[in-house]
């Protein structure tokens, strides 16, 4: 029971001392928009919306894929591709989903070979342009024309929600110039949010190397990074590099922040570096790293000393030998 108790307030005390991060959503279904705030739609994932026509159907399954239903059978219309396909909208649009790679057939000789039939989603949040009224208090299809019969648009009327925290776009931090483990267009992933076994690093990694990279336009609004531990005692933490120094990233040239640790104490437990990035006119960036102590670490000069101790027992013999 002691035990229970000791690691559930070591538990607590840990998610009092991280700092709140912009962490990726809960799914792929999520949006930022023109003033690079975020909209989850997680919850909406597979939801179905139903438009009921003269002589067909036509129903989005939300960030999944759309169908167009008639007598002769079904007929898809794409599926939901995350990467660059929900961006956010123009005029009385708020948000744009694509759906690439429906049914080609009778659709091979008009420029879709290569990506099937597609729907386009035009997200508006609040109420239909044509005043229609939604019975799903989730929303409701407004509208559906066809481009041709191997493309549809589709007004989507929705409930979006309060947006959450503002991203920097355009930023990103990974272990190796063009990777983005920890940070992807400023937004902290899964793993670096709050430490996890599965994502920490073992006693004998000394030093982990992470690149920062940005868009030029914005390098210059990255600040230098600064870092708390939990436990404060215990694990030596020293940053260097060019990123430390406050040198402002780009994609071309990377700034580079090397975490350089030495366990001085072994526990069970993960010590827990948050590192901070500062962002000007925006939220900072926080991000945790994990680090596994199992046991004392010496200092390298400590080592070194020994050595040259070593070295200098050896001359004084060879130098006694050779007066005898």
């Amino acid at each position: 029971m002691m035990i229970f108790l000791f690691f559930l307030s070591f538990a607590v005390l840990l998610l009092l001392k991280i700092p709140s991060a912009n962490t990726a959503p809960g799914s792929t279904c999520y949006v930022v928009d023109k003033n690079d705030y975020i909209y989850d739609f997680t919850n909406l994932v597979g939801k179905r919306f139903e438009y009921e026509g003269k002589e067909s159907d036509l129903a989005v399954r939300f960030c999944k894929d759309v169908q167009h239903r008639s007598d002769s059978g079904y007929v898809d219309f794409g599926h939901f591709t995350p990467l660059n396909y929900f961006s956010h909208g123009t005029g009385n649009t708020d948000f744009v989903q694509e759906y690439y790679f429906g049914d080609l057939q009778h659709c091979e000789h008009y420029g879709f070979d290569k990506m099937g039939r597609s729907a386009q989603v035009n997200i508006i949040c609040g109420n239909c342009s044509n005043r229609a009224t939604c019975r799903d208090e989730s929303g409701c299809i407004c509208n559906v024309s066809y481009d041709t019969n191997c493309r549809v648009i589709v007004e989507l009327a929705l409930s979006c929600g309060q947006p959450s925290s503002r991203v920097f776009q355009g930023f990103t931090i990974g272990f190796h110039p063009r990777a983005w483990e920890l940070v992807y267009n400023g937004i902290t992933q899964w793993g670096y949010e709050k430490p996890q076994y599965g994502y920490s690093f073992g006693t004998k990694e000394t030093k982990v190397s992470l690149y920062f990279t940005a868009v030029a336009a914005i390098s210059k609004y990255v600040g230098k990074p600064s870092y708390t531990v939990f436990p404060d005692k215990g694990l030596e933490v020293e940053l260097s590099g060019s990123a430390s120094a406050g040198d402002p990233p780009t994609t071309l040239s990377p700034a580079i922040l090397n975490v350089n640790w030495r366990c001085e104490k072994a526990q069970d437990a993960l010590y827990v570096v948050n590192i901070t990035v500062p962002i000007e006119g925006y939220p900072p960036i926080n991000f945790s790293l994990g680090k596994l102590c199992e046991y004392k670490q010496t200092r390298r000069s400590d080592s070194t000393k020994g050595w040259a101790t070593f070295g200098i027992l050896c001359c004084i013999m060879d130098y006694m030998l050779c007066l005898v």
